[in-house]
């Protein structure tokens, strides 16, 4: 264990090193004021979000996500976001689909909608797939990197997505209808309306349909979605009651291919996809026709926001979310004791114990609660105070339906179960934050920010766990501190700052269940230091933002994966990220019918665990499992941790064709934390193009008012790019030599998708 004057040591250069490069380093995104203070007499204010004005955060306006949305989840429209990879099981971001920031993966990435925290409780991820084109609801979305805020839900540890749907002033009468098909038969239907009422009241709805058959074979997706709002509002008053769900039937593509499938080289076919194969009585390759995942999620909230004084705003929140659903898998040549079955001896007296399967794997659970916080505004400060109680009731089981074998003695009782487990989480958390203005003149402001929360977690699981059938008796409180500090100087177009906080988080399901015997979870902290400075000018903006993360305990991913396509994960006591996010973007032509715009950003980091020691399986010739063996590996680099990333964006717009030339660019990435050379992810280099044209309703005067029709299409891997965005890696000892067995999740090539939209 490293000494804390060593830790000490490594905090104090860091924090020299920030305060002395603030001053010399640049970034690039617009400056605004983004306290969220646009308090205003008319209209009440319902953002509850109080912040530090910082650089390290990216704001998407509801236009701005609907420009590039064809029917890929939302993680592909956050692509410009500096430090974000995305990847998606199909290969076309309409099946299952994942991002990262900073290395960091959705798991433990803070995501809510309104305030209500959208991660499931034990999983703590958030499944794109069970809310389809969930960004034709939002008004806004805002991803933080980074600590950030006190929020509701689990802690942030490498950024937080906060979405917004409420509308953030009067509704008017709108009307939206959008299509669009492309390859692989890929079709998205969309039908939205807002309409505003008598005597303040207002209404709001959508439904969202996406087919696809996927880039890989039979990685078919069959979705919907909806949302639903009735609300009144005045002045100081506004009351909504929203409805959000969705649907989702996907078949399986969770299992990875190999290096040449993934690649495409020796000939081997890239939509190749391992998913529900199996060996026919013919001695054929077969695929179970039903190995399918199926759940549906459904998200009420009654949302209230009152203006108490001029200065004092209420906002509250009751909210209920329901999950349910299974999934089917096809296991092939599993042993009978897996499920708890017996063996049996055949004619010739030799023990049977293995045969093929057909299993259910079944979840149903609620999560529900309440939201409170006091907002207070002056000229000097800006202060809130808030809280919530949430509390997660879930239940998960499993069935076997089918065992391919006629000679099996031991017929199974009709739904047999081999496992049945629950999980309960309570959840609770206090704060207050403000923002202090010590100097607020017209063009010069410096403001102190302050951040205290305090954070309750009760968790309990219990039963049978689904991976060895052994009892999993979990019971486990945490208390959390999680303070944080900054500063913020603006003068006129410069800003400078620095930031610093603590952030504590606990233990998924996931590593509870599938922890190995040297991996048991414990809960992890992250010192968060980030520091930058920002110019901004008429024509071009230039800045960056110096991270430094510093873990204790992190649970970092060790690149295997269970059965169902779950990370697996285990805690390291002393590891790192830290890097430079640089960000530009100038106006390079700005006239009444052209324009011309380049932006860009480019991370560069270090992300490193030190003292890493990894564990080994280790099996005989027939991989029957005999031992487990540790191997020390000094300082290693974290797995799906690039140390470059870089994204550009050439926006033209011409006479009212607007063109985007979007281009990212992934460094390589290692499968696990080994350094193995032999299991990477290849660097890649993706550029996609976005065109659109919108005819405005002048061009339809002969209706009284004419609608407003715009043309899109969308060619996403322009340059037909071959690569793996996501894979796994497992190295164990067999027969007496070790073994490397690296697996890959292949992206689509060139695909198009072009459509409209008519709003009025």
């Amino acid at each position: 264990m490293k000494s804390g004057l060593v830790r000490a040591g490594r905090k104090t250069f860091c924090f020299s090193m920030l305060c002395a490069m603030c001053s010399a380093l640049l970034s690039a995104q617009n400056v605004e004021d983004t306290v969220l203070n646009e308090f205003q007499i008319q209209e009440i204010a319902v953002t509850a979000v109080l912040q530090q004005p910082t650089d390290n955060h990216v704001q998407l306006p509801h236009d701005r996500l609907q420009l590039t949305n064809t029917g890929q989840n939302l993680p592909y429209l956050l692509q410009t976001t500096p430090s974000l990879v995305t990847t998606s099981d199909d290969g076309l971001g309409i099946g299952y689909t994942y991002f990262r920031v900073r290395g960091t993966d959705h798991t433990r990435i803070n995501m809510t909608v309104d305030d209500v925290p959208l991660n499931d409780q034990e999983s703590q991820t958030v499944f794109w797939v069970n809310m389809t084109d969930m960004a034709s609801s939002l008004t806004s979305l805002d991803v933080q990197r980074g600590v950030g805020t006190s929020k509701n839900g689990s802690s942030a540890f490498g950024a937080s997505v906060n979405m917004h749907t409420l509308p953030g002033g009067p509704v008017k009468n709108h009307f939206e209808l959008a299509f669009n098909g492309g390859m692989y038969n890929t079709f998205r239907e969309m039908v939205s309306a807002d309409i505003a009422l008598p005597n303040h009241f207002y209404a709001r709805g959508r439904f969202s349909k996406v087919n696809s058959d996927g880039f890989l074979y039979r990685a078919k997706s069959d979705l919907y979605s909806y949302s639903g709002a009735v609300g009144y509002q005045t002045g100081n008053t506004q009351v909504e009651l929203s409805l959000l769900g969705g649907k989702e039937r996907t078949y399986m593509a969770w299992d990875g291919v190999s290096y040449d499938v993934a690649y495409g080289t020796n000939g081997a076919d890239r939509r190749y996809n391992p998913a529900g194969a199996y060996t026919d009585d013919n001695g054929n390759e077969a695929y179970y026709k039903n190995q399918t995942d199926n759940y549906a999620q459904q998200h009420a909230r009654l949302h209230l926001t009152q203006r108490l004084t001029d200065r004092l705003f209420l906002n509250a929140i009751l909210h209920y979310t329901h999950g349910g659903g299974y999934y089917e898998q096809y296991k092939a040549n599993k042993k009978f004791k897996d499920f708890g079955l017996p063996t049996y001896t055949d004619a010739k007296g030799a023990e049977v114990k293995r045969s093929d399967f057909v299993r259910l794997k079944n979840l149903n659970n609620h999560f529900y609660g309440g939201i409170v916080s006091l907002r207070w505004i002056t000229d000097k400060v800006e202060s809130q105070f808030g809280g919530a109680v949430n509390n997660y009731d879930g239940s998960h089981w499993g069935n076997i339906t089918y065992v391919r074998d006629s000679l099996y003695p031991h017929p199974l009782p009709l739904g047999y179960e081999y496992y049945r487990s629950t999980g309960k989480k309570l959840d609770g958390n206090v704060y207050a934050k403000a923002n202090w203005h010590i100097i607020n003149r017209e063009k010069e402001r410096l403001t102190l920010y302050g951040d205290l929360q305090y954070r309750f977690v009760d968790y309990r699981i219990d039963g049978i766990n689904d991976e060895d059938l052994q009892p999993i008796p979990v019971h486990d409180k945490f208390h959390f501190f999680n303070p944080k500090a900054g500063v913020t100087y603006n003068n006129r177009r410069h800003q400078a700052y620095f930031n610093f906080a603590i952030a504590n988080r606990e233990p998924s399901r996931k590593n509870y269940t599938e922890a190995g015997i040297h991996d048991i979870p414990r809960p992890e902290r992250l010192y968060d230091y980030e520091s930058g400075y920002v110019y901004s000018h008429r024509r071009f903006t230039v800045g960056a933002n110096l991270y430094f993360m510093d873990y204790d305990n992190q649970l970092v991913l060790t690149g295997k994966y269970s059965d169902t396509g779950a990370f697996l994960t285990r805690n390291v006591k002393d590891s790192y990220r830290m890097g430079i996010e640089l960000t530009g973007g100038v106006l390079i032509v700005d006239r009444q019918d052209i324009r011309f715009r380049w932006d860009a950003n480019l991370t560069l980091s270090r992300n490193k665990i030190q003292n890493y020691t990894d564990w080994f399986d280790v099996y005989d010739s027939n991989w029957e499992w005999q031992d487990n063996v540790e191997r020390d590996l000094g300082e290693v680099t974290i797995a799906f941790s690039p140390s470059v990333t870089f994204g550009s964006v050439f926006n033209l717009n011409v006479y009212g064709l607007d063109l985007n030339l979007h281009t990212i660019v992934v460094g390589k990435q290692y499968l696990d934390n080994t350094m193995n050379e032999d299991a990477t992810i290849k660097p890649y280099t993706v550029t996609n193009l976005n065109l659109q044209y919108c005819f405005d309703s002048r061009y339809f005067r002969a209706l009284a008012k004419g609608p407003s029709i715009t043309l899109r299409c969308q060619v996403n891997n322009l340059f037909d790019s071959k690569y793996a965005s996501n894979g796994g890696n497992y190295e164990s000892i067999v027969g007496g030599k070790f073994t490397s067995s690296p697996w890959y999740y292949a992206q689509a090539g060139i695909n198009v998708h072009a459509g409209f939209v008519v709003s009025w």
